[in-house]
């Protein structure tokens, strides 16, 4: 978004009172890091590490010499010492596709009036988000908070008119002027249309946007083009240099991309009509890789059926501002506080506008080549989902636990009954306290839930003592995420640490030494998104012999979303729920006394 007075409005009124991402010291990462290895590794192999941590932290050791080039590059740094490094490393850098590993979805509750009417589903939720678009240009919106104290709202200038692009050898975004750029990019069988959604100077009803929109059903008929949107599924490199030729080819090209990426979103228009949560997740997180166009900040897909979802980008911004857009359309759609406008009595529409492509033999045979390497990526990936109708929030709340670490703790014992081993499992800690910040890894795996996820395999010990041992480990997960947060995780600031290192500089033993890359190999990639108007939400594993374990704490339900290079996912799927039903015996069982009512 163009940049504005970052204190005018409410949703930038604390950025400048934000306090700056903190370096963790030496010792307190140490410490931190030991602790959370000790259960991944054996006594021999820790002594080890304990070793390589000691001669890492010694006084004049490199530890304290890479120390101080963090603390001297912080202070050479604007906004925050990790932010550009972490979109970098993380993102922009990163050459694989974004599909299936970067890119993440929702799956929206149905609205049961309008299902089989797509056309009207699709238009209650354009209007909706032009509606917080209003809210997020006009910097009326709120920042999100944590316990009162406002967060960074930085995100939100990526929301909307932005798209990621294919670059070498890094990508880069591109955001456009909002108040310029009023149209949506639509896709329907391949097809792109440009849909303007303000003319002369009125934002079209929602029954307005709804008529436009059965003309796109109309005008791209049964017919499927030459699906372009498939380059975007491609790795970074490939479509970079594709990028390129597309652009060369012809001004048509140029127009039509720009059109495209300074659109204010993308709806995707699918002729699939999902009904199972299975098939409503594996169509919202890839789809068929032709009818969408990854690299835009989101996409809004609905299907013939009329159920509906979401698809965004990562690279410029974490879950909690798209969840956050998406809560609050689905929320108001459904109190009936968004204000559908009112059609112009005298206003005659012009028909959406088709974006044309001009493509060379070559390019036809590169979309080809992409096709086919994302339906053998995609082949090669399970997508299942486990839902918990036995009880949620509400009730884990009674017991005297943190919902969220209940949840991890599920995903331990559920893992433990699979493999018969705990491994390094990465929870999604988010750092909006501070200015610039987005995420730490939380270290989900500790001592006691290890002794815990045995304890709970073990027929001889009483529930009450399966119980208390369970406690100390959602406590101990508390912990660990209440450090994340504050931005004292260690993956972050070791990472700070490696990256200050000289070419040709010796790497510290501590970051050769074996259980560091064991405890950072994500064996479980877990995060936790939750809204009662969401029916699925997920992403892909991160390390070939892993798991994406997308979650949902919501009042009444628990739902996993589970996706893996077909490692054991049904047995995971049925190790959940009935670790949730064992969970509950135990934890009822050493649960706190009600409260008295005065």
């Amino acid at each position: 978004m163009p940049a504005t007075s970052l204190n005018s409005g409410k949703l930038y009124r604390a950025q400048a009172s934000l306090p700056r991402l903190p370096i963790p010291t030496l010792e307190e990462t140490c410490a931190t890091y030991l602790k959370s290895v000790r259960p991944l590794v054996n006594d021999a192999d820790y002594e080890k590490t304990v070793r390589a941590v000691e001669e890492f932290k010694r006084p004049g050791g490199k530890g304290e010499e890479l120390q101080k080039r963090l603390i001297a590059h912080d202070q050479t740094k604007s906004n925050s010492w990790l932010i550009d490094w972490w979109n970098s490393y993380a993102y922009m850098a990163y050459r694989d596709p974004v599909v299936v590993w970067v890119n993440y979805f929702f799956c929206f509750v149905d609205n049961k009036k309008l299902l089989n009417k797509p056309a009207a589903r699709a238009a209650e939720l354009i209007t909706g988000a032009m509606e917080f678009r209003k809210l997020v240009v006009s910097e009326e919106l709120e920042p999100d908070t944590a316990r009162k104290a406002p967060l960074c709202s930085e995100q939100y200038r990526y929301l909307f008119n932005s798209t990621r692009i294919p670059k070498l050898p890094e990508d880069i975004t591109r955001n456009s002027d909002p108040a310029k750029n009023n149209h949506i990019a639509v896709i329907r069988h391949n097809q792109f249309y440009i849909l303007e959604l303000v003319v002369d100077g009125r934002q079209l009803s929602t029954k307005e946007i709804e008529s436009q929109l059965l003309k796109i059903y109309q005008l791209a008929g049964n017919t499927k083009d030459i699906a372009v949107g498939a380059f975007t599924t491609q790795d970074r490199d490939s479509w970079a240099k594709i990028r390129e030729n597309l652009l060369a080819v012809s001004p048509k090209n140029q127009a039509s991309l720009d059109k495209i990426e300074t659109a204010a979103f993308v709806v995707c228009l699918d002729d699939a009509k999902p009904v199972t949560y299975e098939q409503r997740s594996h169509k919202c997180w890839v789809g068929d890789g032709k009818n969408r166009f990854f690299d835009k900040s989101f996409q809004f897909i609905i299907f013939d059926n009329g159920v509906a979802g979401f698809n965004g980008e990562h690279s410029m911004m974490d879950a909690t501002p798209t969840s956050r857009l998406c809560d609050w359309v689905l929320d108001s759609l459904a109190k009936g506080t968004i204000n559908h406008g009112t059609a112009s009595a005298s206003a005659a529409l012009s028909a959406p506008k088709k974006l044309e492509f001009e493509l060379t033999p070559a390019l036809k045979e590169e979309v080809q080549v992409a096709e086919k390497k994302f339906a053998e990526l995609v082949g090669q990936h399970d997508l299942q989902v486990a839902v918990f109708e036995g009880y949620g929030k509400n009730l884990i709340k009674k017991f005297g636990c943190s919902p969220d670490a209940y949840a991890q703790m599920a995903i331990q014992l559920a893992y433990y009954k699979t493999y018969g081993v705990c491994r390094a499992t990465y929870e999604s800690a988010q750092t909006k306290k501070y200015a610039y910040g987005r995420t730490e890894t939380g270290r989900s795996v500790s001592v006691e839930s290890v002794a815990w996820v045995k304890a709970m395999q073990d027929a001889s010990l009483s529930a009450q003592t399966k119980g208390e041992l369970g406690r100390k480990a959602i406590a101990s997960q508390s912990s660990y995420m209440a450090l994340a947060v504050d931005g004292k995780g260690v993956d972050r600031h070791l990472l700070g640490l490696r990256l200050l290192l000289k070419p040709g500089e010796e790497k510290p033993s501590i970051f050769t030494d074996p259980s560091y890359a064991l405890s950072s190999h994500w064996n479980l990639s877990t995060s936790q998104i939750s809204s009662e108007y969401y029916n699925g939400y997920g992403w892909g594993e991160v390390v070939a012999d892993g798991y994406g374990c997308a979650y949902m704490v919501n009042n009444n339900v628990l739902q996993f979303n589970l996706v893996s290079k077909f490692l054991q996912n049904d047995v995971m799927k049925y190790n959940l729920l009935e670790a949730l039903r064992e969970m509950r015996v135990v934890f009822e069982a050493t649960a706190p006394p009600p409260k008295a009512k005065l």
